[in-house]
């Protein structure tokens, strides 16, 4: 088969464009796996700037949710103080996995988001109501993606909503003008509790169905505590604490199977996400800041520290 010279050059020439020419090593940020900057800033100063742009400190609307949750704190101190105590146990934004079990709902996020400005990108073992979905399986795949030599941070809660007014259960939104519920899926499966207790609902197979299986789960996994609930002299107020003990006991389960996987160690935070309106701040109860060591073990209790 004889070729042309024009087409011989062409393929040269062709060929020629597809060689990587040798290239000049160029500075690069330092980049951890979960496109974090890491080593730029320290955590006191991603502390600060996480929250610049929040709303100053309502103190009459702080006084109201502290009133109703006794213990409560805004997220901004529980931040700081729960960075401050690690920062103190060797967890940098470098070495650090954030772990979340969380609602699926966006008011969940900003307590989310302002650890993913200390500590980047979390892994989301949360679904409905804040229950830790993702499981055994979940969790074994978090604690691969720990740094080598570090830590993980796993914050869990469920949470509730209250107006400016003090309605607990309700929440102003962005953009809506009506004062929504929340959490929705803990008012949806504490409904359902009750038409059972009351004798006006039975369980059905419905509970099961994939299309909703997380609600589902949710309605099951607060059966326990219909009668506590139906005894509080604020439902609402009492929910999300019923949800809290039940999401401990399956938190604690896993982290108890998956232990093997904890690397430097394991920061456990637990308790209650209070949701507020666009113009305040929002607020935590902790519950639970357990310490666990390398072969995880639970080896302090840091609850009194914040």
């Amino acid at each position: 088969m004889k070729f042309s010279l024009a087409f011989i050059a062409l393929t040269a020439s062709t060929s020629a464009a597809f060689q990587h020419a040798p290239r000049t090593p160029t500075a690069r940020p330092n980049l951890t796996r979960r496109n974090i900057l890491a080593g730029l800033e320290t955590a006191a100063e991603r502390v600060k700037s996480a929250f610049s742009a929040k709303p100053a400190e309502n103190q009459a609307f702080d006084k109201l949710v502290k009133t109703n949750f006794p213990g409560a704190i805004s997220n901004k101190d529980l931040v700081t103080k729960v960075v401050n105590v690690l920062d103190g146990k060797g967890f940098t934004p470098a070495n650090t996995l954030l772990a979340t079990s969380f609602c699926a709902d966006e008011l969940a996020r900003i307590l989310e988001d302002e650890f993913n400005t200390v500590y980047g990108h979390n892994f989301n073992l949360g679904g409905l109501s804040g229950f830790p979905f993702a499981g055994n399986t979940g969790f074994g795949a978090m604690s691969a993606h720990i740094p080598d030599d570090g830590f993980c941070l796993l914050v869990h809660a469920p949470h509730v909503g209250i107006s400016k007014d003090g309605v607990i259960g309700k929440v102003e939104r962005s953009g809506i003008a009506l004062v929504d519920n929340c959490c929705g899926s803990a008012i949806a499966a504490s409904n359902y509790l009750k038409g059972i207790t009351d004798g006006g609902a039975k369980i059905t197979p419905k509970l099961q169905q994939f299309s909703d299986f997380q609600q589902g789960a949710v309605q099951e996994l607060i059966l326990p505590f219909g009668k506590r609930l139906n005894e509080a002299d604020n439902r609402m107020k009492e929910l999300p604490y019923a949800l809290y003990d039940s999401q401990d006991i399956l938190v604690r389960d896993i982290i108890n199977t998956g232990k093997k996987g904890i690397k430097s160690g394991l920061a456990l935070l637990g308790g209650i996400q209070i949701n507020t309106g666009p113009d305040t701040l929002d607020y935590f109860h902790p519950l639970r800041f357990e310490f666990y060591d390398s072969e995880g073990n639970m080896v302090e209790d840091m609850l009194s520290k914040i």
